[in-house]
């Protein structure tokens, strides 16, 4: 990741000079691409699109950049791998297929090779020997089934047979293994990875003009700066900016599922910098509008309902109808016919798990058990069964329960899935039960006050969704009390044995906050741009009259411990003077965000002696030719120093940190070396929720910033 962000700042071929741009969040005229619209949007091999999907892939034909929001079960894939269909076709060049975890890229892999496109899958050395469902695809079972280089064939026969080579043997096998490696890349149409997989070195002497990242809201934004800095000249971004990234306390255990996706920030210092906010997020922010797709096609129209209306405004459609979605072989007793939903009440008390670093709550396991014996009692088959759960100690609970009191045979059991919210992101069951956990009169209710995972929780049904948990409590999270009068107005809200449950009487609690104040931290990126700029004198990070006279305020620090500093560009971009930056509001120094690791740009051609007066230029949008069309400034006057220098795009070397010193650097006794991506394992004190609690070490398998 630091190659990556290192290669965009000083490499001018790294990606277009427009890309450029838009990603450091300068306003630019919107560019069109001239393209011949294909006469069909669908790719052969795929469904046939619908509207707003052939409206997408129009639409990104003719962008430079282009964001696509996919609500759960709307076809992101589907559409995605249609995209890819015609850029292949109609662009010079190969694409890149990128996301963030193995599971996603193997998905839209599958669908890429169906329409045709030669595909290349990349994988890591450490994964070669695990099996997929596009094993076939990868590179080097393409290798070991070429036919083109017998000597190499006759090789991998010997060493199979073997074990090993001689040295000469060994020496001659990795040079065809290269070389065959090098042939298939090129002769590719496509080729998928993940983002960090696109650093692989056997990528570094190949161009891409296209790239698309799948699930890009799920990527932290270094991570997608990996594919980026290949030549890209055209991005597409796909995912679902209200099921963005997540901060974990260190304290809080993962499960291996959740370990394989998206970015889970661990620690609080770089959740604080600004990495818990994706580049689809940011470029939002900064008005990129995404087109969003509207027609679902996973969920039974009374499971949409709530998550179209919470989170999308309403404007979800439903693509199945009811009867579409009734499983007619399935005799299960949804307390409200043809409404297959229900929250079943429990007032179990939760528990904290034997690790001391995650809650279980008994009562809700030996239901989920009930509930799942019932689903097989009345004819459905494991596999279509999900259980959800956003705690380790639950999760784990679950499981052994299920196991040893289990009703029916074990093997039975062992085939439902029980994992964290994070591990179905993505997927879907035809039915999913969601244990809540959470049951205390005087605490939080941790995970579940989180709008992201609540939508991911509610959408991966297909047919029917039962939700356990105590209503008493979680009535008093504004988000909560809106979901369940939901299920309290369609009769939906039970207690009672499974045999015959009833509607609840039960009365809920006024919750604590208004929705709208319960919401403001998921929230806070789609504002902070604006605060800083445009907020009221002495409340912001600058007065406005000190932006009317161009003079800096007194630097706060405070600000940007609750604020996000990547998104705070120079309002005056016309400008290439030092001025600017005060003009902007901006402090001289470089922000504490994903590009902090880059600095300011110093302009190339400053000798060492001025180079030490010069601060942080603010970027500039003159043109995206550098040289003959590069903007000169006979005046700039930095500092004490004065110099005529050439100005252009190119114009991106390292810069350093200026005389307000580290301690002002966006809280920089908080921060420590999180500008230069320290990779190390450092113990660190977290919330658990709203308990306190100390935890040793580093997470398995999670990499620390």
């Amino acid at each position: 990741m630091q190659l990556a962000m290192k290669t965009f700042a000083v490499d001018e071929k790294s990606v277009s000079g427009y890309i450029y741009h838009k990603l450091l969040g300068h306003e630019l005229e919107p560019q069109s691409l001239r393209t011949q619209m294909p006469k069909r949007f669908s790719a052969p091999g795929l469904p046939e699109l619908n509207h707003s999907q052939m409206y997408a892939v129009k639409s990104v034909l003719q962008k430079p950049i282009s964001l696509i929001q996919g609500p759960p079960g709307t076809g992101k894939t589907v559409t995605s791998a249609s995209i890819v269909y015609h850029l292949a076709k109609m662009n010079p060049g190969q694409v890149l297929v990128c996301a963030p975890s193995n599971v996603a890229v193997d998905q839209l892999t599958e669908k890429i090779h169906a329409t045709g496109l030669k595909v290349v899958r990349l994988t890591a050395k450490s994964r070669e020997a695990l099996d997929s469902s596009v094993n076939f695809l990868t590179l080097h079972q393409q290798v070991a089934n070429s036919t083109t280089h017998v000597e190499l064939q006759k090789l991998i026969m010997l060493k199979t047979e073997q074990g090993e080579l001689s040295s000469n043997d060994e020496r001659k096998y990795k040079t065809l293994i290269r070389q065959c490696e090098k042939e298939i890349l090129g002769a590719a149409d496509v080729i998928c990875c993940t983002c960090v997989g696109a650093g692989d070195p056997r990528l570094s002497k190949l161009k891409f003009r296209t790239v698309l990242i799948d699930e890009a809201t799920q990527a932290a934004e270094p991570e997608c700066m990996i594919p980026l800095v290949l030549g890209c000249k055209q991005v597409v971004l796909v995912g679902d900016h209200q099921v963005g990234t997540l901060y974990l306390p260190r304290c809080v255990e993962l499960t291996e599922y959740a370990k394989q996706l998206g970015p889970v920030i661990m620690n609080k210092k770089a959740a604080r910098a600004g990495l818990t906010q994706s580049l689809f997020e940011r470029l939002v922010v900064l008005g990129n509008r995404p087109i969003r797709l509207q027609v679902q096609y996973r969920m039974h129209p009374c499971l949409s309902e709530f998550p179209s209306n919470m989170f999308y405004e309403g404007t979800l459609q439903n693509g199945v109808t009811a009867p579409e979605r009734l499983r007619k072989n399935v005799d299960f007793p949804w307390p409200v016919p043809d409404t297959p939903m229900f929250f079943y009440q429990n007032l179990g008390q939760e528990e904290i798990s034997s690790s001391g670093t995650s809650f279980l709550n008994r009562t809700e396991a030996s239901n989920v058990e009930k509930i799942v014996t019932k689903f097989f009692k009345s004819g459905v088959v494991p596999g279509q069964i999900g259980v959800v759960t956003p705690y380790e100690g639950q999760r784990s609970y679950i499981v052994n329960y299920m196991q040893f009191n289990g009703s029916l045979k074990k093997d039975l059991y062992k085939e439902i899935e029980v994992a964290s919210v994070d591990a179905f992101q993505g997927r879907e069951k035809d039915y999913i039960i969601l244990s809540c956990v959470r049951s205390n009169e005087h605490q939080g209710i941790g995970f579940l006050n989180d709008p992201r995972r609540l939508n991911v929780a509610l959408s991966r049904a297909k047919y029917g969704v039962v939700i356990l948990g105590n209503p008493k409590v979680l009535s008093k999270h504004p988000l909560w009390h809106y979901l369940l009068t939901h299920y309290k107005e369609k009769n939906c809200l039970v207690e009672g044995p499974l045999s015959n449950l009833q509607a609840s009487m039960i009365q809920f609690s006024k919750p604590r906050r208004t929705l709208a104040k319960s919401m403001d931290q998921f929230r806070r990126h789609e504002t902070n741009a604006r605060d800083y700029i445009n907020g009221p004198t002495g409340s912001g990070a600058m007065s406005e009259a000190a932006r009317r006279s161009g003079t800096p305020s007194r630097f706060d620090a405070s600000f940007y411990r609750t604020h996000d500093a990547l998104g705070y560009i120079p309002s005056d971009v016309q400008s290439l003077r030092s001025q600017a930056t005060y003009s902007s509001g901006l402090p001289m120094f470089s922000p504490a965000g994903p590009f902090g690791a880059v600095g300011g740009s110093i302009p190339r051609g400053v000798n060492g002696a001025k180079r030490s007066t010069y601060g942080s230029y603010a970027s500039s949008v003159i043109s995206q030719d550098a040289g003959g069309n590069s903007v000169t400034d006979s005046s700039s006057v930095v500092g004490s120093a004065a110099s005529n220098i050439a100005y252009s795009q190119s114009d991106r070397l390292r810069g350093r940190r200026t005389s307000f010193g580290s301690a002002s650097i966006a809280g920089a006794s908080d921060l420590g070396s999180l500008s230069q991506y320290d990779y190390k394992s450092q113990d660190d004190a977290g919330d658990m929720d709203d308990m306190k609690s100390q935890y040793a070490g580093t997470q398995s398998g999670v990499t620390v910033f």
